[in-house]
C-alpha cells in the first residue's frame, strides 16, 4: 500500500515550486469535479493529479537516466524534454509513491500528450491539467466551455491549442499528440 494522501501530498509538493504545487491543487480540484460529472473515480483522479506533475522539476539529465535505466519509451527523448516528466512521473509514482493502480499510472504517463484509445481516467486528468483554475492561456476559456458537455471536445480544443501554439513556433509536434486528437474526433 502507498503513502497516505497526507503523506502522498507533503513528498510531493516538496519537488517542486509554490507555483507549480498551486497549479497541482487546481489539477485536483478540476479532475475530482470532472470525474464525478462524467463518470470517472474521483479517488484515483484526485491521486492521478497529486503525481501528475511530481517528476516535472527533475534535473534533465535524472529524467533522462530514468527513461534509459528502466526500459521506459526511449522515443520521448527525440521529443521536447516536457513531454518526459510524464513518462518518468508514471515510473515514480509506482516505484517511490506504492501506486499499484494502472489506471492512475496510466493517466499520469498520458496526460501531456494523451494517447489512441484514452481510458476515462485519462481524459479527466488530461482535461484537468488544460482548464485547472490558475490557468491563463489564450483559448482557455474555449477549452473550459468544451469540457462543460463533452471530455472528448474539451480534450480536442485542448490539443488544438497545444498543436496550435507549436506550430505557430515552429517546434515539433508529438506525433501521439496528432493521434489523440485524431481518435477523438473519430469517437465523436
Amino acid at each position: 500500500m502507498g503513502l497516505s494522501r497526507e503523506k502522498l501530498i507533503q513528498a510531493v509538493s516538496g519537488q517542486m515550486p509554490e507555483k507549480r504545487w498551486k497549479h497541482t491543487l487546481g489539477v485536483m480540484e478540476s479532475a475530482v469535479m470532472l470525474a464525478e460529472k462524467y463518470g470517472a473515480d474521483p479517488v484515483k483522479a484526485d491521486l492521478a493529479a497529486i503525481l501528475h506533475d511530481v517528476a516535472k522539476y527533475w534535473p534533465v539529465a535524472e529524467m533522462e537516466a530514468v527513461i534509459r535505466d528502466n526500459g521506459l519509451n526511449k522515443e520521448l527523448l527525440q521529443h521536447d524534454k516536457q513531454l518526459w516528466h510524464s513518462e518518468v512521473g508514471a515510473f515514480v509514482a509506482k516505484r517511490d509513491y506504492g501506486v499499484e493502480d494502472s489506471e492512475v499510472i496510466n493517466a499520469i504517463r498520458w496526460h501531456t500528450s494523451g494517447r489512441v484509445g484514452m481510458s476515462l481516467l485519462d481524459k479527466v486528468v488530461c482535461l484537468a491539467d488544460y482548464i485547472e483554475p490558475g490557468r491563463d492561456f489564450p483559448g482557455v476559456d474555449h477549452i473550459r466551455e468544451q469540457a462543460e458537455h463533452s471530455l472528448e471536445e474539451g480534450l480536442i480544443a485542448g490539443f488544438d491549442s497545444t498543436i496550435s501554439l507549436l506550430i505557430s513556433q515552429r517546434r515539433v509536434i508529438y506525433p501521439l499528440t496528432v493521434l489523440s486528437r485524431n481518435d477523438l474526433i473519430a469517437q465523436l
